[in-house]
């Protein structure tokens, strides 16, 4: 058993969702959000941290955290969890974060979603984006829309991580999971094998340059069912940031495919909920229209609000509308809801209240 084993079962006991490890502190855990001190630990130094993050690696994962102080992994412990692992160098010395990944794909149902995103399982082409900031759920969704296509359907699902997070088991679906690194140069090599590997739906666990972008979006046009992350808030944002990748004389044409094979953009928040017990999502949803194309050629963005109004029949929602219904059936708080809405002053009220 490795050294730092208790402590990742700690975390799991404890209903945490991350572990920080870093040169001149204690073990803390984020639990529902809040990091806390882990008990019953001292303070970490160069020498111990650094012993306990090598034991767990391979010399070649070893070597490259040397040379370039960074490192992403994926560390199991079986019947506990699998855990996404980041190794960095800090002012101080080493720092680690593990995050904790399931070793169950928790279903849709579960938890608690919009039926709106379901839908989107049942998507046969297209680009669906899940949105939001670090440690909002983004892979948990995923993977449980990824997980309800697996229930449904017999098709060939590629995804492409770093590192692998949840592992699908071949139900209906037949998946290939490859990480970059191990199994791949990078995402964009990656994804242009994907297209020649019959591919029915492509996973794309981040879309960070250009390149990947640019190849999501090609593989969309041509029927396949791609599914992709992004670090953003809403889907003004979302669609601005995919463009703005583009160089700029590419842009205009970088519209038109955007507009031809956008499917969705889910936005996700994680905020506590009022019981303490916990944290619970809360989501901007934009679904394909007749009006949605024109729109993102014309670089309008600002009417996206209104497609999104216009919407709630389809399941469409904004989020200031999301946060104001959880505010109303009290499953989080005014103050948090303020805090993230957009429209503050709506929000000033139930303050009050």
């Amino acid at each position: 058993m490795a050294q730092i084993d208790p402590l990742l079962r700690n975390l799991r006991e404890n209903g945490g969702s991350d572990l920080h490890l870093a040169c001149g502190v204690e073990p803390r855990m984020r639990v529902h959000g809040a990091l806390r001190a882990v008990d019953g630990y001292a303070l970490l130094t160069n020498d111990s941290l650094r012993k306990l993050m090598h034991e767990i690696t391979s010399p070649d994962q070893w070597r490259e955290y040397e040379e370039t102080h960074d490192l992403d992994f994926a560390y199991g412990l079986e019947g506990i969890a699998r855990f996404r692992a980041n190794y960095f160098v800090q002012e101080r010395g080493a720092g680690a974060v593990f995050r904790i990944i399931p070793e169950k794909i928790v279903p849709l149902d579960a938890l608690n979603l919009p039926d709106a995103i379901e839908q989107l399982a049942h998507t046969q082409k297209g680009l669906v984006l899940v949105t939001g900031p670090t440690g909002s759920g983004k892979s948990t969704t995923l993977a449980a829309i990824i997980d309800k296509i697996n229930d449904s359907y017999a098709k060939h699902i590629v995804t492409i991580e770093d590192p692998v997070e949840f592992v699908h088991q071949n139900k209906k679906s037949t998946f290939s999971h490859r990480e970059v690194g191990p199994h791949t140069r990078g995402f964009a090599e990656a994804l242009r094998a994907a297209i020649r590997q019959n591919a029915d739906v492509i996973l794309v666990g981040e879309m960070r340059d250009y390149e990947t972008i640019s190849l999501a979006i090609t593989a969309a046009e041509m029927g396949t069912l791609v599914f992709g992350t992004l670090h953003t808030n809403g889907a003004v944002k979302t669609i601005d940031r995919i463009i703005d990748s583009f160089p700029a004389d590419e842009q205009p044409q970088a519209r038109i495919s955007l507009s031809e094979s956008l499917a969705g953009v889910v936005s996700q928040l994680l905020l506590p909920t009022t019981d303490g017990k916990g944290r619970c999502a809360v989501n901007e949803i934009l679904l394909k229209t007749p009006a949605l194309p024109n729109v993102i050629r014309e670089a309008n963005t600002s009417m996206l609000s209104s497609i999104i109004q216009s919407g709630k029949s389809m399941g469409m929602q904004t989020m200031d509308d999301a946060l104001a219904a959880m505010v109303e059936d009290e499953r989080i708080s005014a103050q948090d809801a303020y805090q993230k809405a957009t429209d503050k002053a709506r929000f000033e009220a139930l303050l009050r209240d």
